[in-house]
Order: structure tokens, then sequence, then C-alpha cells
């Protein structure tokens, strides 16, 4: 910027080619260019009205204390009104009076030229995008924003004071925050605290009927088998009933259930007579205290919708089903 600027100045000339508001607006310009502060409109038109505003203090008033007061509040009020809020607008406001410029030329040439320099030129020759993008996040959550842009902006209203940073940057980070306590909140959870607690269970020997009038009445889809220290031992399903049965979703096969469910009155029987006979006996359990962000890939790649939560001494306390997981997922957002 001063090489290009000593290069535009008149040769020969005393007009000054570069003013020292222009490092205090490169620190934005490369330090925060995300800052709305930084945005080139705020950097030629902060620096550029502002200077005009001092020129016209000075101008009005003559040089001396009052002009320079004068000058930086008139640029405050200018620049907040045109929408280009600069700090080193200020900067340039009060230079103009402190060294009693009159002459409007002066808010071109340096003040302008300098600002078009810094805010445009180099960035356009080296491809740098500006104002700088806030960067997406790597692996989005898609999650229920709890608010609108028009919350924001009233409550941004309310605030009454400039904030430096963008209206938008502002959204992101909020919505980053939410994203990031859900995580939060989605590890602390735990299974015990989204299972249902103190399920439907049968033994080995519990009677086919009785299992599937208990899947019924309870409208459940899966029972945990026990042994007598309430240990699970296996987990039968409606899907094993219907397998066994031979039976499919047409007509009749719900007459054809209820003959296979009958218990055979004979000593012997070659169809299954108990749970333990059906039942699947390689089950996944989880522990109460497992966080249940853990069960996502269990239920969402190996088949599974139900699973038995057991305590330290590996006891059923109770069952977790997808419904369970999203409820308590749901709950968190």
């Amino acid at each position: 910027t001063a090489l290009l600027a000593h290069a535009l100045a008149p040769t020969g000339s005393n007009v000054a080619w570069l003013v020292a508001p222009i490092g205090a607006s490169a620190v934005l310009v490369f330090a925060a260019p995300a800052s709305p502060f930084a945005h080139p409109w705020a950097v030629v038109g902060g620096n550029t009205f502002s200077a005009l505003a001092g020129i016209a203090c000075v101008q009005l008033l003559g040089a001396g204390p009052a002009a320079m007061a004068c000058a930086v509040g008139l640029a405050i009020a200018v620049m907040f009104a045109l929408r280009c809020l600069h700090p080193p607008g200020g900067a340039c406001a009060l230079l103009v009076a402190l060294g009693g410029i009159g002459d409007v030329h002066f808010a071109l040439q340096p003040v302008l030229v300098d600002s078009l320099l810094l805010a445009a030129a180099y960035n356009r020759a080296t491809g740098r995008a500006y104002p700088q993008a806030p960067a997406a996040p790597t692996s989005p959550v898609a999650l229920r924003r709890s608010f609108t842009d028009a919350d924001l902006d009233a409550v941004l209203a309310r605030y009454n004071q400039a904030l430096d940073v963008s209206r938008e940057d502002l959204h992101m980070l909020l919505e980053q925050a939410q994203t990031q306590a859900w995580r939060r909140r989605r590890g602390q959870m735990r299974c015990v605290e989204a299972m249902t607690p103190g399920p439907v269970s049968v033994t080995f020997g519990t009677p086919m009927h009785e299992a599937w009038s208990l899947l019924r009445q309870h409208r459940v889809k899966a029972l945990p088998v026990l042994d007598r220290a309430r240990r699970v031992v296996g987990i039968v399903t409606v899907a094993d009933f219907m397998r066994e049965a031979g039976v499919d979703p047409k007509p009749q096969w719900a007459r054809r259930l209820r003959e296979w469910l009958r218990p055979t009155p004979t000593c012997h029987s070659d169809k299954a007579e108990t749970v333990g006979q059906i039942m699947t006996r390689q089950v996944r359990v989880v522990s109460g205290d497992r966080p249940i962000g853990e069960l996502l890939p269990l239920f969402a790649s190996t088949g599974h919708h139900h699973v038995p939560v057991i305590d330290a001494e590996r006891r059923l306390v109770g069952i977790i089903t997808q419904s369970d997981v999203v409820r308590a997922l749901a709950s968190l957002d």
C-alpha cells in the first residue's frame, strides 16, 4: 500500500501520500478479516468520510481542541449513519483536526487512495477472499434451532451497541455452541437414564403361549429370557415366534400361529414348547452407565432393535430400544 501510494503521489509535491491511521486499518484487515469493521466498505467509507468530517470541523471551527472533539464525534455519527463503522476512522478525523487541514482533497489523496489500496487492490492482486467467509463445521449436526432470525435481531436491537462480529458470524457461533452443548449432553447421558426400567421378562421354561400373551398384552416386540439370578441368558422376539411357527403375513396366519402356540398334551413333542427352545442365546447387552451415544452405531448397522441393560452384577435392570434412544436424543435439543 505504501509503495503504490507513493508511486501515485504527484511528483515533486509536498502532499502526504500515506496517513498513520492506515496502520490501524491494516490490523483489522489482516488480523481480523471477518470483523464488520474490516469489510471493504467500512475501511474505505469509514476513513474517507471521517476525514471529510474532520475537514468540515476545521473549516467551521478552525484548529483547536473544539474542532478535534467535534471532528471525532461527527465522524462516529457519520459512520453509524452510513453503516461503515471503522475505528481508525476516528483517528483520520483527529489527524485532520490536529493538522488544521481544511483542504477537501486530503480526504481523496491520501486517505481514499490508501484505503482503496489496502481494502481492495491488495486482496484482488493476491486472490485472497475478502472479507473472509467463516468456515463451515466439518461434521454438522442437524438440530432444531431454538431461536429465529427475528429473535436475534430483536436482541441486537435491545443491546444497542456495535459488535465486532457480523450478524452471520454471530449466527454461526450460536449454532455451533448449540451443537457443542448437544454433543456434550449426549456424551453425559447414560443408558440407565433412557431405558425402560423393569421390563417384562420370561424364563427358560416359560410356555410359548404365556410368552406370546405377554408380548400382546404389553405391546412389546422382545422379551429378555432370565435365569434364577435374573441374569440374561437369551432374548425372544416376535420374529422368533413367526419363524418357528412357519407363518408369514398371509390369510389364516393368525389361526396357524394359535395352533402352534397351543401346548402339546403328550409327553413328547416335535415342536418347541418353551421359550428357551426358540430364544436367541447370543444376546447383546449394555451396562447402565454406558453413554447413550455409543448405541447409535449398534442400532444403525447391526439390526438390533432391543438391547437389555444390566447392572454391575450383570442382572437385568431395563431394556433400551431404538425409540428410547430417539426420545432421549430429542430431549437434548
